[in-house]
């Protein structure tokens, strides 16, 4: 397989019949094609054909400039992409070759700041580990860097082109598939078998970043890559207007039929009564016979024909004329309107297309993406609790009490730190007195912090920057660095911190990953001659795992979690353990043998980490807040009051997508229920489904009473809110508006994961799946990729017949949008 894309719908010789083709299904068009070729037949025209032809090529050849000219872009921007310059290792030497040319097994090389030609399996890397750092914004829309490590076997062929030249090794692998977060195969090499999964995988539309170099193998290349299996076909697309005309003009063409019809029966008549007499005056058609009776019916029949030409005004053309005209200016309306323009950015409001505006005061569901989108994706650390202590509150000089800070309030003074940020802004001096005091419980707080994370640092201009996978582990970070305890550097072996007290070098051991089932993340450091474990995670997941912990500070700090949810703040739980050197090491033999096992190694090692994180100590918790666009709670409220359904589809984690969904008031405390639908096979999804169906079927008290155990989660609005994740989400407290409350009124809500979605939307979950999600009030569908969120669109417009409209800001949100009429945010 080559690595040659195409997103055009023509070329030079197919472009004429493919796109008459599609002009030609407007029911006007194809009449009137009809109707030339009537008029080209002598016996039977009264008119010339060039009145039919010159409007008729009028309106074919403005419409296909226009799909010319846009098929254009397409071909030129397939051709930027074809034409991409890429090193390719053949016959043991570097050489540029152009994307297209790039076949499955080519090793190629990639440099810092570069995109990724094709679905590679990572080999080397420029960074101590085989590491490196890709972002992949093209492809789920997050501008967070990601790690990505080779297998340390071919890690050790270095950029020895030699070596990597005589590469040798088997990929057995799955088949080309669109599922983003997932890839299993295994490497036969050297006589040994080695396991792949995602993270040894660059996809293409990746972009390298903090690293120098790095060399992959081609796995899947063109069409079969993940990038290009998401992208969906372009559609041609029809409004209601459109459909309408059709109708319309059936009716039309229908009434002229009949008429001729009519004319053409009282046409036979006459001529058998009376016309025969008149032949000399009025003679027949030559193709009539001279049979009077036969000659009569040969002439109504053609008489037929000459009035469904005579009549063809009847069907009015430039009624389609008059609404694309119509169109146009409503565009031009669209790009003028002020209240659409977004001073900030000078950005105004740009109608993309001319054909579809007329659909927007018609739209019943709104497909939405999340991040960039609903939010600004921009995370602030807000307040914290440490050993049981609250801080963050801004307590007013004047009144002695607590108030919301504004702009013009003094934010506590860093600037002692010469590494603190202007930017930072916090409004509680005694967390900043207790840190320099040297309290050893804020001294702990802010060191795990600054520990336990996987950002990366680099030096731009001589200041030191952050680079985080989620934008709220580089909100707690920089926190720790303003506080004086600042994260400096990282190697696969060893993180460096500057505290209060001077360098701190800690050797890493060990890094336990979040995910969706652990909802925590720990590393295993040694400093000091100490093992220590630093946690964090949610707090229902973090309180469970704890030793013995004060009864007070346990309760205060369950307090003040409380406190930060109702404010809309997104909530993590620290905690930390000593370990004792032997069983640790022991420990680390069955954490080496489970990680390479071939069978169950998920399972083996979650069971490993339930065993080294329990018996914690508790430190604290963190508060964070997610600002919104501006508005987007009102907003919201009036598209409900309106009668719209608002989905979000998103590929962020659960936890992160139910807060914000709180964050936006598209949840609130109002609701009866939250249906958490997160199975993993047919059976457990349908089964989920129908409990949900039940539970819509009750009577509301019955209802509000029942709670789901087991795989199908009641959410609650305090315990949601404080789920912890990695991207963890928080809101501004909207203005007082009467509609503030709209999405609650005691309804239902869906949230269902990707995994699950992937059972929801085969033939025989669809209708079910779709009948519990437009019974409730909002549905939030997470962890999804982009094809999955076209597969929704479609899902919605096939069974309700329903006017939709898709938003996003990203190219993951093209497939979606590609079944839509694009908005971009």
């Amino acid at each position: 397989m080559n690595n040659f894309i195409k997103t055009y719908k023509y070329t030079v010789l197919t472009f004429w019949p493919l796109n008459l083709f599609e002009q030609f299904q407007r029911l006007a068009n194809f009449y009137f094609a009809c109707l030339l070729v009537l008029q080209l037949i002598g016996p039977i025209s009264s008119l010339t054909p060039i009145t039919t032809l010159l409007p008729l090529l009028g309106v074919l050849s403005v419409t296909a400039a226009k799909d010319a000219y846009d098929d254009y872009q397409r071909h030129r921007n397939d051709r930027q992409v074809n034409n991409r310059v890429s090193l390719v290792l053949r016959h043991g030497k570097l050489t540029r070759e152009q994307w297209s040319n790039v076949r499955v097994g080519d090793v190629i090389r990639m440099e810092n700041d570069q995109f990724v030609a094709a679905d590679l399996l990572l080999l080397s890397t420029s960074e101590p580990n085989g590491l490196s750092y890709i972002e992949t914004a093209e492809l789920d829309g997050e501008t967070n860097l990601k790690c990505r490590q080779a297998l340390p076997a071919t890690a050790e062929l270095g950029q020895d082109e030699a070596l990597l030249g005589k590469f040798d090794g088997k990929i057995n692998c799955e088949p080309p598939n669109n599922n983003l977060n997932k890839f299993e195969g295994t490497l036969e090499w050297n006589g040994k078998k080695f396991a792949l999964d995602n993270d040894k995988i660059l996809l293409r539309g990746c972009v390298l970043r903090n690293t120098q170099w790095c060399y992959g193998v081609v796995i899947f290349a063109g069409r079969d890559t993940k990038l290009m299996q998401n992208s969906g076909k372009t559609k041609f697309k029809r409004t209601s207007i459109d459909r309408l005309l059709n109708v319309i003009i059936l009716g039309i063409v229908g009434f002229l039929l009949l008429m001729c019809l009519f004319c053409t029966i009282a046409c036979g008549i006459w001529e058998t009564v009376t016309g025969q007499y008149f032949r000399v005056y009025l003679p027949w058609d030559a193709l009539a016979p001279e049979g009077a009776t036969a000659g009569a019916t040969v002439t109504a029949l053609l008489v037929f024909f000459s009035y469904a030409i005579v009549l063809n005004t009847v069907v009015p053309i430039s009624l389609y004329v008059s609404v694309e005209v119509i169109r146009l200016m409503q565009s031009f309306l669209i790009n003028w309107d002020l209240a659409m323009y977004h001073e900030k950015s000078d950005t105004p409001a740009k109608a993309r297309t001319t054909t579809l505006n007329e659909e927007l005061g018609q739209v019943q569901y709104i497909f939405s993406d999340k991040t960039g989108t609903l939010t600004q994706n921009i995370m602030v650390f807000n307040k914290c609790s440490i050993a049981g202590k609250n801080y963050g509150d801004f307590i007013d000089p004047v009144i002695g009490e607590v108030i919301e800070p504004t702009e013009d309030t003094q934010a506590v003074d860093f600037s002692a730190n010469d590494m603190y940020e202007p930017s930072f802004r916090f409004f509680d001096q005694t967390l900043l007195d207790a840190v320099n005091s040297g309290d050893e419980d804020s001294h702990m707080f802010f060191r795990l912090l600054s520990l336990c994370h996987t950002v990366m640092p680099e030096e731009k201009d001589g200041k030191l920057k952050y680079q985080a996978q989620s934008p709220d582990e580089d909100a707690l970070v920089s926190a720790a660095r303003n506080f004086g305890f600042v994260f400096l550097s990282r190697t696969p072996s060893s993180i460096t911190i500057r505290t209060p007290r001077g360098e701190e070098e800690h050797e890493v051991l060990c890094i336990l990953d979040f995910n969706n089932v652990r909802k925590r993340m720990s590393v295993i450091l040694r400093h000091g001659g100490k093992i220590r474990l630093y946690c964090k995670g949610a707090d229902n997941i973090v309180f469970e795992r704890l030793g013995n912990v004060e009864p007070e500070t346990k309760a205060r700090t369950e307090e003040h979690l409380q406190k930060f949810a109702g404010e809309g703040l997104r909530t993590l739980v620290l905690a930390y353990k000593e370990l004792d050197d032997a069983y640790f090491e022991e420990w680390k033999k069955r954490h080496h043998e489970a990680s390479v096992s071939l069978v169950e190694r998920d399972e083996k090692l979650d069971a490993l980490f339930e065993e080294i994180e329990k018996d914690l100590v508790l430190i604290g918790a963190t508060a964070i807040e997610d600002k919104l666009q501006d508005g987007v709670p009102q907003t919201i409220a009036n598209l409900i009051l309106a009668g719209i359904r608002l989905w979000v589809l998103t590929g962020d984690k659960q936890e992160t997508a139910i807060n914000i969904g709180y964050s936006c008031q598209l949840l609130t405390d109002d609701l009866q229920d939250v249906f958490v639908v997160e199975g993993h096979t047919m059976q457990d999804v349908e089964a989920e489904l129908n409990r949900c169906m039940d539970d819509l079927s009750r009577p509301s008290a019955d209802a509000k009473a029942h709670q789901h155990k087991q795989s199908l989660s009641v959410v609650t609005f305090s315990s949601v809110r404080s789920a912890a994740s990695d991207e963890g989400y928080g809101h501004d407290t909207p203005e007082e508006d009467p509609t503030s409350n709209a999405s609650g009124s005691g309804g239902f809500a869906l949230v269902i994961n990707g995994h699950s979605l992937i059972w929801a939307l085969t033939s025989k979950l669809e209708r079910l799946f779709l009948d519990v999600a437009c019974q409730c009030q909002a549905v939030i569908c997470c962890r999804v990729t982009p094809l999955q969120k076209a597969l929704v669109v479609d899902l919605v417009k096939k069974h309700k017949k329903a006017v939709t409209l898709s938003i996003g800001d990203g190219a993951n949100d093209v497939s979606m949008i590609k079944s839509e009429f694009m908005v971009e945010s």
